[in-house]
């Protein structure tokens, strides 16, 4: 329902469509449109909801291993693509850089790139193929509100973006309102990576995403960061210098978050002894909230508010 409801809106908006050309400015550059797409080609994460939630089935879209079914495909897509009416775009090799012969058989019109860590090498020689519009400024740093209005300007449908955009903002708030207990708690964003902590930090997609919410990122996590910007190490012995009302943790698997609490100097962290950690568990629940995109945040983020609110109310004196 709420998939077949953010469809609907990205769709049927009646304002009138971009006109074109279109010029999208981005971190290598500018790139013109020169006509409405009618063959997208999307890389990276997100791209692809924004354009099949306005309306559009790409051509061709990433190989998701990460929370993706045994092709590839992620769940909540192939219910987007279904709600559509549409066949399941062609779903591009599984590789860490853009597959370049795949994507220009596929003889797009536009690639769509704004949520990705297409280097600027790799701009250059897809642009010999078709227009590429990606980030504004940095790799994977795109807000998942502006992958969505500037993969609409591609597409020639702004306001419908905008339109999508503050339905989805309009979710967050009233999901959010349901515990009100959330707003204002400071949390710590954890992983476990390498025989340590990984602390996510202030500019991670999850942590900005939360701090959208209402949440406040812990001032503990700024301080022990020394200028990392994304994540950062901790031993487990200094778990407990990450001072916050919760934590949120992100595993695979129930497994997995079990062996990491059940080491005893983790145990030891004031947040775990007083049961208030958010438990995020699985590739699914976890690919759908971080970063959200247009399709995905329905889907995952009325199970994560609700683990985190369990987590406040567990760390309630």
């Amino acid at each position: 329902m709420f998939i077949a409801a953010a469809i609907g809106l990205g769709a049927s908006a009646s304002a009138q469509a971009q006109s074109f050309p279109v010029l999208s400015e981005h971190a290598y550059g500018e790139t013109t449109i020169p006509a409405k797409p009618q063959r997208i080609v999307t890389w990276g994460w997100a791209a692809q909801d924004a354009v099949i939630a306005l309306g559009e089935v790409p051509v061709g879209i990433p190989h998701f291993s990460y929370g993706g079914d045994e092709n590839g495909a992620l769940p909540w897509t192939k219910d987007a693509v279904a709600a559509l009416g549409a066949e399941f775009p062609t779903i591009l090799p599984d590789a860490v850089d853009p597959p370049i012969e795949a994507i220009a058989a596929l003889e797009p019109d536009v690639i769509i790139a704004v949520y990705s860590g297409l280097s600027e090498e790799q701009y250059e020689v897809l642009s010999g193929i078709a227009p590429v519009v990606t980030f504004p400024e940095a790799p994977w740093s795109t807000p998942w509100q502006e992958t969505i209005t500037l993969t609409g300007q591609a597409l020639g449908k702004p306001d419908e973006a905008a339109a999508l955009v503050a339905d989805l903002e309009q979710f967050i708030v009233d999901e959010t309102a349901t515990y009100p207990e959330v707003a204002g708690k400071s949390f710590a964003a954890i992983a476990e990576y390498n025989g340590e902590v990984a602390v996510y930090a202030d500019l991670d997609s999850r942590v900005k995403f939360l701090v959208d919410a209402g949440l406040v990122s812990a001032p503990s996590v700024a301080g022990l960061a020394q200028g990392q910007e994304f994540y950062f190490s901790l031993s487990f012995e200094r778990l407990d210098q990450l001072s916050s009302d919760i934590l949120i943790s992100y595993f695979d698997t129930a497994e997995a978050d079990a062996a990491f609490f059940g080491n005893p100097v983790v145990a030891l962290a004031p947040q775990v002894q007083a049961g208030a950690v958010a438990h995020i568990v699985g590739p699914e629940l976890i690919s759908s909230i971080s970063p959200p995109s247009a399709v995905s945040l329905k889907w995952g983020y009325p199970q994560y508010i609700k683990s985190i609110a369990d987590a406040v109310r567990a760390a309630a004196p």
